[in-house]
């Protein structure tokens, strides 16, 4: 049974609630594999006063901003926002509206934006077909196949379309994909999430890189208080931790092997990944997900793929033997 997500036209992962409205159980019960969100988070460090209490300052933004440039390489001009969702929605109004093409299948709202403002907007399925194009947007690597772009080649994409957007949002295991250190230059803009590799999304953090004139016009649109001051001192915290993302993407990448082991053991082929989240060809989605829905475990199903499941890495090792069990109950 397909079960999309409450509150919008679209559908995502996340959506729990409408889980336990079909399958029942109280919600502690559930394990939520639907996202690719760590499920080992940064442990939050306690907090000032201030966080809660004051407006952040812009002294405090720039200290975000500045330990984020360290931790990525940032070359060009930086925005924090209320995550990479509210980049994605602010993009299409640097431009056009025009003639814009989204190389997928990929995350659903960066098409539903655009039309939403007003573009034209329409899916390719390969990287040359978005030349041309007034505005394009890559996922890299992308959602939920885990299609992987090599810089160069997204980079001789900036002259042939009048705005690149490449979401990074998936590239923290992987900063060898990131165009962070290009993104001085006209006509590319990088977006990136913080909640998704520091299992963190409730603080609602991302960020958009890209050329000063572009980045100053987003921050127009955010506003004078973007972004919160308990998300300015958890980002700080755990963006500077080095030591915490050098043991965790060697953890992710381990456990990767692992649960691709359990999906081949169930008879299930990768379709492809990234170290946050794993995506299936099954025989039936549908019963994939029903199979473990029974076990109180959510994953993620996609209206244009009856046999594609999408998996997160379980988050502990009661989480792993549920997992391991609910797939071999056949």
């Amino acid at each position: 049974m397909d079960v999309t997500a409450g509150g919008s036209a679209r559908d995502h992962g996340g959506n729990l609630d409408r889980a336990i409205a079909t399958f029942g159980g109280p919600a502690a019960d559930w394990i939520d594999l639907s996202t690719g969100i760590n499920r080992q988070p940064f442990r939050v460090p306690p907090l000032t006063d201030t966080a809660w209490t004051g407006l952040p300052t812009r002294a405090a933004i720039e200290a975000l901003h500045g330990t984020a440039r360290a931790a990525w390489g940032v070359s060009g001009a930086i925005l924090a926002t209320a995550g990479a969702q509210a980049a994605i929605q602010l993009v299409p109004r640097l431009r056009g509206p025009g003639k814009a093409r989204v190389l997928g299948p990929t995350y659903n709202e960066h098409l539903g934006a655009l039309r939403d403002a007003g573009w034209q907007a329409d899916e390719v399925p390969a990287l040359d077909a978005l030349a041309g194009a007034d505005l394009a947007i890559v996922v890299n690597p992308n959602n939920p196949d885990g299609r992987r772009h090599a810089p160069a080649d997204l980079l001789a994409l900036v002259g042939q379309v009048g705005l690149l957007v490449v979401d990074e949002s998936f590239a923290d295991p992987t900063p060898e994909l990131s165009l962070a250190g290009a993104t001085g230059r006209d006509g590319l803009i990088v977006l990136r999430s913080f909640g998704k590799f520091y299992g963190l999304a409730g603080v609602r953090l991302g960020f958009a890189l890209g050329c000063d004139a572009d980045i100053a016009r987003l921050a127009g649109f955010s506003g004078p208080w973007p972004v919160s001051g308990a998300a300015i001192e958890i980002g700080c915290a755990a963006l500077a931790d080095t030591h915490w993302s050098a043991a965790t993407i060697w953890r992710l990448r381990a456990e990767c092997d692992r649960i691709d082991a359990l999906a081949a053991n169930a008879g299930w082929s990768l379709v492809g990944g990234c170290e946050l989240f794993r995506t299936y060809d099954t025989p039936n989605a549908a019963a994939a997900q029903d199979q473990l829905a029974r076990a109180r475990i959510w994953t993620r199903r996609f209206p244009y793929s009856e046999r594609w499941l999408r998996l997160g890495l379980p988050g502990s090792e009661a989480e792993w033997r549920r997992l391991a069990a609910a797939l071999d109950a056949r």
